[in-house]
């Protein structure tokens, strides 16, 4: 059977190929459709078993309790086993329409909008949401960026007017103002990529850290004139606090405009974040930027890959 999706193109389409709804359900007109594409993505070197690993597996002729079965563990398996989809009851229909939805909408797709356009309750579409983010999250240690490096530090969590009165009672914290999360982030200007990391502070030693880390040692990185990032080697800070934007080189002008992508997502779809939850949000939109220039089926692909190896208990999200 041949697993991959037909791309759709149509003439006159700008460069990057998009997929329209219509498209969409003609790709996937069927459950099977769906459950052979993730087996295509999931599986692209062979079949492998979802809990051991192992790819010593074979085909259950019945399909129960599960079509595969594992000879090395002696367990069941399918295409939803030791991926963030794991026990989920939902078809694979319903996945493949999330994932689209969320990867389509540039802002995100808030769990209420989700909820009414595949049918599900709210609660599920919101479980279904943090699954699919928790695949956004950057896997092993950060690769450092060979520069220049753009690095700047920001405040996320909300409008006031939006929050619940309880949480606007809350205290204000720094600069950051009322129950509002800070976050550093960091541009490559050789590659476009960026990072970013929710940070309980935004003194010296976090925000250095967080340069050495996403930055090699031989990479200029651009800063604001905040003292924290003080005392690097290949450094230069422009002085916002006397209207100095752009010196040469110096700007933080490319986080920036992440930033601004950042903060009217949160505004226009989700209205408020919490704490607990911001780093998801956070890498949700730094993989939005980073495969902004894939087409939608790539998008898609690469979304269910990192599926793999991640899991997210309810009880975890809400405790």
């Amino acid at each position: 059977m041949n697993t991959e999706v037909e791309t759709h193109k149509a003439p006159g389409r700008h460069w990057r190929q998009g997929i329209t709804l219509i498209e969409l359900a003609e790709m996937f007109p069927t459950e099977e459709a769906a459950e052979a594409w993730f087996e295509s993505v999931v599986w692209a070197n062979g079949r492998v078993c979802g809990h051991c690993g192992a790819d010593d597996t074979y085909a259950v002729k019945s399909g129960k309790p599960m079509p595969y079965r594992c000879r090395t563990c002696k367990r069941y398996f399918g295409i939803k086993t030791g991926t963030v989809m794991a026990q989920s009851p939902l078809p694979l229909k319903v996945w493949v329409y999330a994932i689209y939805l969320d990867i389509t909408n540039l802002r995100g797709i808030s769990a209420m909008a989700l909820h009414r356009s595949v049918g599900v309750c709210y609660k599920t579409a919101w479980f279904v949401q943090q699954r699919i983010r928790e695949a956004f999250t950057a896997e092993g240690p950060p690769v450092p960026f060979t520069g220049p490096v753009e690095v700047d530090e920001t405040y996320v969590g909300g409008k006031a007017k939006n929050m619940h009165a309880r949480v606007r009672r809350e205290k204000i914290t720094g600069r950051g103002g009322v129950d509002k999360t800070a976050v550093v982030g960091a541009r490559d200007r050789a590659t476009g990529r960026v990072a970013a990391t929710v940070v309980d502070s935004v003194d010296g030693p976090t925000l250095r850290g967080f340069v050495d880390d996403h930055a090699s040692i031989e990479s200029m990185v651009y800063t604001d004139g905040a003292t924290a990032y003080r005392g690097r080697p290949n450094h230069e800070a422009v002085n916002h606090t006397v209207g100095e934007y752009v010196r040469g080189k110096a700007h933080t002008n490319g986080v920036e405009s992440f930033w601004a992508t950042l903060k009217r997502g949160i505004e226009a779809s989700f209205f408020h974040i919490s704490p607990k939850h911001a780093q998801r949000y956070v890498d949700e939109f730094c993989w939005r930027h980073n495969v902004r220039d894939l087409d939608t089926i790539r998008q898609m692909q690469d979304l269910v890959a990192r599926m793999v190896g991640k899991r997210i208990m309810y009880r975890e999200l809400v405790s």
